[in-house]
């Protein structure tokens, strides 16, 4: 068993291998002056079964191609299997047709990984659980929920909980997130009225005097999540915290959120946190490095993964 790290998120590779007891393999990603990448392993791995820890996050297609020449350079090596962890998956969110003549993005990456070398594909809380089925590959798709449900336990142990999907579309992340609690469920009800945009419309449930918890799988601009924590204090919420798995968290989305009537935002590590969120005082960032070895040990053990989702 190997590990390889490419350049988006090399302190989580770092901490993934920490965890299993493991060096990190020795490989090479550079840029030549034109910005071509050049990938070199410099130890061998015929035989192996390697994983690449590489988040497909900004800049999104550099760390793309960057894990699609990794996974040929492996291939090429003769690994014997090659497993492309990917903490977050980009151009998950283009996982349909939005209209006459738009493409279907995340298919289309799933093929190149998949012809890049590929034989399995690690990942984390996809926007679309379909996209499993975009591989002909087998894909194993991890839930925060469980991280989640521990943290939210420990620092807020006497408050009188409500977990609150910001969407319609996020009913089913937050429902199983409520379950684990033994809490209750409410609802944003919003209209986006185009890209990056989005008009709160209702809140359904009574939120009244309630710490109400958004779930949200992205964040990036900060826009639907704001409107919703201040539409939840407007309906009479005592206070409003968030939990995201993936902070995109592009543009002035921190200082949004800061400004924002919400208490305190956690999100996963698996994109690296850049130097505002570092430094923000109600943006912080909880770990997956464990959850993830254990997901690679029971890949390379042959043994069960869904076990990980108690």
């Amino acid at each position: 068993m190997k590990i390889v790290a490419c350049n988006s998120n090399r302190p989580l590779a770092e901490a993934v291998a920490a965890a299993l007891n493991l060096p990190l393999c020795r490989a090479l990603v550079r840029r030549f002056a034109d910005m071509e990448i050049f990938v070199e392993i410099q130890e061998n791995v015929r035989g192996e079964d390697v994983f690449v820890v590489q988040s497909t996050c900004y800049p999104t297609n550099d760390n793309l191609m960057e894990l699609l020449i990794m996974l040929d350079a492996l291939r090429r090596g003769s690994a014997r299997r090659i497993t492309a962890v990917m903490p977050y998956f980009g151009y998950a969110r283009q996982d349909r047709k939005s209209g006459p003549r738009t493409p279907i993005s995340a298919k289309l990456v799933a093929n190149l990984i998949v012809e890049a070398g590929a034989n399995r594909v690690l990942t984390m809380d996809l926007h679309a659980g379909q996209i499993q089925g975009f591989f002909d590959i087998p894909v194993d798709n991890l839930f925060a929920a469980p991280l989640f449900t521990r943290d939210i336990r420990e620092r807020y142990p006497a408050r009188d909980l409500m977990i609150v999907s910001p969407d319609v579309g996020g009913v089913v992340r937050a429902r199983q997130l409520a379950k684990r609690l033994n809490t209750d469920l409410a609802i944003i009800d919003k209209r986006r009225e185009r890209a990056g945009v989005s008009e709160v419309m209702n809140v359904i449930g009574d939120v009244s005097k309630r710490h109400c918890i958004l779930v949200d799988d992205i964040i990036d601009s900060g826009g639907s999540l704001c409107n919703a924590a201040s539409a939840l204090i407007g309906a009479g919420a005592s206070s409003v915290s968030a939990y995201v798995t993936h902070g995109v968290l592009t543009g002035g989305a921190v200082a949004r959120v800061a400004a924002s009537p919400i208490e305190m935002m956690t999100i996963t590590d698996s994109i690296l946190g850049s130097e505002a969120v570092r430094v923000s005082a109600n943006v912080r960032q909880i770990s997956i490095a464990q959850l993830l070895a254990n997901a690679m040990r029971a890949i390379s053990d042959e043994s069960s993964v869904s076990s990980l989702f108690d």
